[in-house]
Formats: structure tokens, sequence, C-alpha cells
């Protein structure tokens, strides 16, 4: 399988730089969470006030009148546990460090990293085009050296060889293993070194994208020139 399938073509890692966020409008976003603090008050006023005094006052309305304040109340109750809830989940999902500009190096200098910086270096790679990434490499990794988290919360997999020597069919298939295990629906092999035509092709047709030392390198200066 070839890299233009998935890095060129694909949604996952198209070469063209990422659309740039747009600034949310201060004021606009200190509005929303007025409504929000306002509503909240105001609902958790209401309830304390109708649960702990019981004004008498409500005797006096019909009795659908009351179906309907209850009926409200207990609205507004569980939305306030779905707003609330989306915004604790917002702050507390991972986030990536920010994208910091990946030199473009050359084979020989990739070789002279240990495989930990090897990684980072990938993971740069991936952080400039946007996207959530989490180490896993070392003691315990299950053949997963980072994790990918794409736009719309598909989930990638990268595992990283800094290798001289060609790359066979054995790894890849592990690779599709751990795949499966990971429930991911990609996979890369990113690696410093050749890969054979045996692997390419046991990896054809799969949710996988081989990355050998050439490409990686082409990759890399194209992200320099997107920047």
């Amino acid at each position: 399988m070839t890299v233009r399938l998935y890095w060129q073509r694909e949604q996952w890692f198209s070469l063209r730089p990422p659309e740039p966020a747009k600034a949310r409008p201060r004021g606009l976003w200190a509005s929303g969470w007025l409504i929000i603090a306002a509503f909240t008050a105001l609902t958790i006023g209401w309830m304390v006030y109708h649960a702990l005094w019981q004004p008498d006052w409500l005797t006096f309305l019909p009795g659908w009148f009351n179906e309907l304040i209850n009926l409200l109340e207990l609205s507004a109750f569980w939305t306030l546990v779905a707003v609330w809830g989306m915004l604790g989940w917002r702050q507390l999902r991972p986030h990536s460090p920010p994208a910091l500009p990946v030199p473009h190096l050359a084979l020989d200098q990739l070789f002279a990293f240990s495989p930990a910086q090897f990684e980072q270096y990938v993971a740069g790679l991936f952080r400039q085009k946007g996207y959530i990434v989490n180490r896993r490499g070392g003691t315990g990794d299950l053949g997963v050296d980072l994790e990918l988290l794409a736009p719309g919360g598909r989930k990638a997999i990268v595992q990283c060889k800094r290798y001289q020597n060609t790359v066979g069919a054995d790894t890849v298939r592990e690779l599709y293993g751990t795949l499966i295990h990971e429930k991911a629906l990609h996979a890369f092999l990113i690696t410093t070194a050749e890969i054979s035509p045996a692997a390419r092709e046991w990896a054809r047709g799969k949710p996988m994208t081989l990355i050998d030392g050439p490409t990686l390198m082409k990759i890399a200066a194209a992200l320099r020139v997107g920047e």
C-alpha cells in the first residue's frame, strides 16, 4: 500500500496545512458563560425555594399547572447536568502539547537518535498536522509507540522503528494484530529503513500505512514548506 493513499489523499493526513482555528469573539464567549451561570443560579434557587419553603400560593394553582412546573423543574435539572457535564469533559479531555516546527533532518541524523528521540520526532510531525498525540513507547507499550486522536475522534496507533535493516512482513503482521487489539481505525508503521515488497503486499487493502525512511524525509520537508 503506498503512502499516497492515506497520507496525501485521505482526510487522515492531507499535506495541506490544517485550517487555523478561528478565535471565538471574547464578548460572545463571556456572554455564553454568563447565561449558563444565570440559568444555573435561577434553576437551583427556584428548586431550593420550592422544596424547602413549599409556598402556599402554589396550592391555589390548577393541578395541571403544578404538574407543568414539576416537569419544567425536571427538564431544567437534566439540562444543567448535560451542559455542565459537557463543559467538564471539554476541560478534562486530553490535549496535545502545542505543535512546534519539526526540523528537517537527514536519515543519518535520525539513525543517531535513541528510540525515544525518534518517537518524539515522529510525534512532532503528527502534532504539526493538528492531531492529539499520546506517547506510549517504552516498557509495556504493547507495540504502540504513539496513540493518535484525529479530528472527529478517530483513533489511530503508530509504531516507530528506528531501523537500518529492511522491515519485513512479520513486523507488519504483528502491528495488524495490535491494531485489532487496540480497536483502532488505522495503524501507521514509520521507519527509517526500507520496507520489503512482501510487507507492502501483506498490508494492501488493510487500514495500514507504511512509511519508509525516504518517504518520511519527503513528508517532513513538505510540512516545513507548508508552515
